[in-house]
């Protein structure tokens, strides 16, 4: 059983203390008490209900018809459109692929999934090796590393920069724009982090337009080069319009970078607090793709989700109307007892572990696949090269609830 006063009045806008450090307890709380939890109302009147059940997001996710992933009234409102037009922030976060539904969605999705084919995937691999290999051989060089800064958001910066085709010279700036564009998410938009989102779309945006303009002139191998494949679009098929290639660049950029920088960062945090996971891996090395998915799993890279009802539904034994905003909690679903066994066990064999960290339906990652090479090369080399690796100093989480991970995790080598 779980106390049901830490679900009672929670509010994503005005978190509790400790809730950063360890939102689980009041995650099991919501699910046991209060599974469909309304947060009150949005800035024109709507009701915002958090969803903390693994059957209603997947649900959710499965019914795009019903649950809009279209964001241009909440974004609206978020970025204060009527009052000072379209921003940068919200011109890109309602034209990018995640924030659209058919048939935008359906025509910008399967160019992008193009170049995410199972033999482009493979073809990728010897890079994020060698990749790997180097920043582990600086960091045993120097003896002490810091998990996040110097190895997992070092990883898809390379990776995604060499999917644009971004000259290695020119990729300082990425993890910064990536960083302030996604802050600008969260539950509670102060100015600063919304001055600083803009400046960083802006600034991409720029970028980009020199960029795209030199690919036009040289084109690349459509089939490696993503940013090709975008610029041609399909072959005798539909092209993306000169906003949608550019915003949808920022995306990938987005979409790969702070997830994967994540299930690096707490994969290595958790195989450290949890020695006897590490001994298993060790021990078995096939175990490392289950170990993957049972890191986004126990402990997601991105925590939240949203959709909007297109017209009045039930749930939880309650009617709501159209215009709902729905906040659909993965982290909570995805430590669901209802799905998983023993759900609050770190366990690197788990079998039949079909979590959410990747959504599910048609808004189900693109990228995912990519994702998951990234980690176990990361986790398995890693753990290869410095098995009896331990944590040194006081780990810095970041203060974001969307998306969990660490800003810095300092580490000695052993």
């Amino acid at each position: 059983m779980t106390d049901p006063a830490l679900a009672e009045g929670f509010d994503l806008r005005r978190l509790p203390d400790g809730f950063i450090a360890n939102p689980y307890p009041v995650y099991a709380a919501l699910r046991e008490h209060a599974p469909v939890h309304v947060m009150g109302r949005g800035p024109s009147g709507e009701s915002l209900i958090l969803l903390t059940r693994y059957a209603d997001l997947e649900r959710v996710y499965k019914d795009a018809a019903t649950f809009s992933s279209d964001k241009t009234v909440e974004f609206g409102a978020k970025f204060k459109v009527a009052e000072a037009g379209a921003s940068p922030l919200y011109r890109h976060h309602t034209t990018s692929l995640v924030f659209n539904d058919p048939p935008r969605h359906t025509r910008v999705r399967r160019i992008i999934a193009g170049a995410f084919t199972p033999r482009a995937i493979a073809a990728m691999e010897a890079g994020i090796v060698a990749l790997v290999e180097g920043l582990l051989d600086a960091a045993e060089a120097r003896g002490t590393i810091d998990l996040i800064e110097d190895f997992a958001a070092a990883i898809p910066v390379e990776v995604i920069g060499n999917l644009l085709g971004v000259p290695r010279s020119e990729r300082g700036p990425l993890r910064d724009w990536s960083l302030a564009i996604l802050g600008a998410l969260e539950p509670v938009l102060s100015p600063e982090v919304e001055a600083s989102g803009n400046r960083a779309v802006s600034e991409f945006l720029a970028y980009l337009d020199h960029l795209v303009a030199d690919r036009r002139r040289h084109p690349g191998d459509p089939d490696k080069d993503i940013l090709t494949r975008l610029i041609q679009g399909e072959v005798g098929g539909e092209r993306l319009s000169p906003e949608e290639l550019l915003q949808n660049c920022i995306f990938i950029l987005n979409a790969g970078h702070e997830t994967t920088t994540n299930l690096i960062g707490n994969g290595l945090h958790l195989l450290a607090e949890h020695p006897e996971a590490r001994a298993r891996l060790l021990a078995t090395p096939d175990l490392m793709r289950k170990a993957v998915e049972e890191v986004l799993r126990f402990e997601s890279s991105n925590q939240l989700g949203n959709r909007v009802a297109t017209t009045g539904f039930a749930m939880g034994g309650r009617d709501f109307p159209a215009g709902t905003q729905i906040t659909l909690c993965i982290g909570a679903a995805n430590r669901d007892p209802a799905q998983f066994p023993d759900p609050d066990t770190f366990d690197v064999a788990r079998d039949s572990n079909r979590h959410l960290a990747f959504a599910s339906g048609i808004h189900q990652c693109v990228g995912m696949a990519v994702a998951r090479l990234e980690g176990g090369v990361a986790l398995g080399r890693f753990l290869g090269r410095f098995p009896g690796y331990r944590l040194d100093g006081e780990p810095i989480r970041s203060q974001r609830v969307r998306f969990r991970g660490f800003l810095r995790l300092p580490a000695r080598l052993g």
